[in-house]
């Protein structure tokens, strides 16, 4: 089993920045890939960012590409979510998942292919 604790979030005006993190205790999380997702009110949850076990392979949904960085430190078991120039529309939220195929490079994009979810943390960005 792997826990996933989220920290960060909460309310920032449009221009802003906030930093996600997502923290891992139980197996080995570094040979996870790990995923952020969101989910606004009467939406579906939505692929935000992905980075696979060793950091080596990134992937943005085109909504954010070029405004939200993710990294992880396998050190510390922790994978960030770098979220800058927010806009109103980033106001859902956000989830971090492990996928629990080990040493994967790919990344998957849905929601069924990750076995383990962080509790959620709400980003609201202010117009």
């Amino acid at each position: 089993q792997v826990q996933l604790v989220q920290s960060g979030g909460g309310l920032v005006q449009a221009g802003g920045s906030l930093r996600l993190a997502c923290a891992a205790s139980g197996r080995p999380f570094s040979m996870y890939a790990v995923g952020w997702f969101r989910q606004a009110p009467g939406k579906e949850r939505e692929f935000v960012a992905g980075i696979n076990w060793n950091g080596g392979n990134t992937h943005y949904a085109d909504s954010v590409k070029g405004r939200f960085t993710i990294s992880r430190d396998n050190a510390k078991n922790t994978v960030y979510l770098q979220m800058n120039s927010l806009k109103p529309e980033d106001t859902a939220v956000y989830y971090c998942a492990a996928d629990g195929r080990a040493t994967a490079h790919t990344i998957v994009v849905v929601p069924i292919g990750y076995d383990y979810w962080g509790q959620g943390t709400q980003v609201t960005v202010s117009s």
